[in-house]
């Protein structure tokens, strides 16, 4: 009998109670486990992790190893340590507080087997309020990806299927050197090498989770940490990657994720000493990497604190981390076939900050619809009639100048009164719908009704549609409503992604009698 099919690595720090369902869902795997073999790295656990490891090993001995040792600060050392342990045809890493779809491992071995893949990705998702970039797997299965003609820049974590024989040929491992984000050079190592890499998006492979107290490492490292660890993972991008268009795809998604995240909410909250530190750390960054092409691809709301990190001063930084915490991105100006944010003093020609840096255009026409969470509560139309009211500030000026259709609100297939109002501060536009609750309920032939509320637009002449989100619905709670002879409860509700819906509901008399004689029952 040959060895295992997978190797899957655990490395294991302080992850209960997550740990307990990691490792079931590995023992639970439809692949059996007597194709599998489960090294798991205790990491200096204080936490029981060790325990449960320990206990898991004792009921399935000969699926299960175990290895303590003294915590090594981050997860490359323990994923090298199980990697040489490793005897299966194929490596799969998954975090210790993560777990797999009952399916995935099988799956995964198919796919590799019949493409002769070295690396295949499984769907990943969220769990526990965690969000998982999809764009690698929007497209649906393919059999042969790279880094130009695929999301995969986007999707260089180490939580895929990887042929042994690979790794082991080319000596690739992790840079036990970082504390975060070590499983990037492993993995662009590993894709450059890969002779096909394939993609299965057909099932939920991977979940994904975020612990309830943040205390994944992620959230753990300090902000000039996160900039140094960038700094070797860019470098090995450098090092590594040859062809020029994949290797400005993969810096431009680390000027983007790992470095235009840090100039936000968290530089605002550092102390001035750590400021300077990262602002140091990403100018040497910018000054080595970030091209102009790069520069013109990305998102205006990472453009303009890379740019001024690398051109400005701190003080100039921290003008523009407050502006957009307060303002998102407002104001915009519309100049020509353009659209610019308009930060005051920013665009200062004696500062010499060129125009292109604050070109909001792509941006403005496709996403902000919204410079906020909508506001949403009953009240009445201009003539009187009960309403259900959603309004919201844009950033977008004119909208019903032109000759496109006019904007719209609508419910599901029910259109909204429409009000616009200009911002004379900003030069965007107030939005008011009006959902009239007899407009809601009528031809109502469901028990249950519930209608997404979009918001519809043309600018330049380019059309679009997109969900209207809120937060706080407290004064949009259900209400009674009476048409004819029949009653409806109507309020709204948000889904997992915080989009409005409007739902209404027929109740029948004999519910509400029911309900009014428990709330006027006396209480003992």
């Amino acid at each position: 009998m040959g060895g295992p099919d997978v190797s899957v690595v655990v490395a294991v720090y302080n992850t209960m109670p997550y740990l307990t369902e990691c490792l079931r869902s590995l023992v639970d795997q439809s692949i059996g486990i007597d194709r599998l073999e489960i090294l798991t790295i205790d990491d200096g656990s204080t936490d029981g992790s060790g325990a449960e490891l320990d206990r898991w090993a004792a009921e399935y001995p000969g699926t299960f190893k175990v290895l303590h040792q003294e915590n090594s600060g981050g997860p490359a050392g323990p994923s090298n340590r199980g990697l040489d342990l490793a005897t299966g045809r194929y490596v799969f890493f998954l975090g210790a507080d993560d777990y797999l779809g009952t399916e995935a491992l099988q799956r995964l071995v198919t796919a590799a087997d019949e493409l002769e893949a070295d690396i295949v990705l499984g769907r990943l998702v969220g769990a526990g309020g965690r969000v998982v970039n999809q764009a690698v797997f929007a497209p649906g299965n393919r059999d042969d990806i790279t880094l130009v003609n695929s999301a995969l820049p986007w999707a260089l974590s180490n939580t895929k299927l990887f042929r042994r024989s690979l790794l082991e040929e080319h000596h690739i491992r992790y840079p036990e050197e970082l504390r975060s984000g070590s499983d990037q050079p492993f993995t662009i190592r590993a894709v450059m090498a890969a002779r096909r890499i394939a993609v299965r998006a057909d099932y939920e492979f991977y979940y994904a989770v975020r612990r309830t107290d943040s205390s994944n490492i992620t959230y753990r490292t300090s902000l000039s940490g996160f900039v140094q660890d960038a700094a070797l993972i860019m470098d090995t991008v450098a090092d590594v990657i040859t062809d020029p268009e994949a290797r400005d795809a993969v810096l431009r998604r680390h000027f983007t994720w790992e470095l235009g995240k840090l100039l936000g909410k968290r530089f605002l909250e550092a102390d001035q000493e750590e400021r300077v530190r990262v602002q140091e750390g990403v100018r040497k960054l910018a000054d080595t990497y970030l091209t102009e092409e790069i520069r013109a691809d990305l998102d205006v709301r990472h453009r303009i604190p890379l740019s001024i990190a690398q051109y400005g001063t701190v003080q100039d930084l921290l003008t523009v981390a407050k502006h957009f915490a307060e303002h998102g991105l407002s104001p915009v100006v519309a100049e020509g076939e353009r659209y610019y944010l308009n930060f005051p003093g920013f665009r200062d020609p004696a500062l010499g900050f060129p125009d292109e840096w604050f070109d909001a255009t792509s941006h403005v026409r496709q996403l902000v619809h919204q410079t906020g969470p909508a506001d949403v509560r009953w009240g009445r139309t201009p003539d009187g009639r009960r309403a259900l009211l959603v309004g919201w500030h844009t950033s977008l000026p004119n909208l019903s100048s032109g000759d496109g259709p006019a904007p719209q609100v609508t419910a599901g297939d029910l259109p909204a009164t429409l009000t616009e109002s200009a911002n004379d501060d900003d030069g965007g536009t107030r939005v008011l719908g009006y959902l009239t609750i007899d407009d809601i309920v009528a031809g109502q032939t469901k028990r249950r009704q519930r209608r997404r509320v979009r918001f519809s637009w043309t600018t330049r002449g380019e059309s679009y549609s997109l969900p209207v989100t809120a937060f706080d619905l407290s004064r949009a709670t259900r209400i009674l409503h009476r048409r004819g002879l029949r009653f409806h409860l109507v309020g709204a509700e948000l889904d997992e992604k915080a989009r409005l819906h409007v739902v209404s509901t027929t109740v029948t008399p004999r519910r509400i009698a029911g309900r009014l004689a428990r709330r006027l029952r006396p209480k003992r």
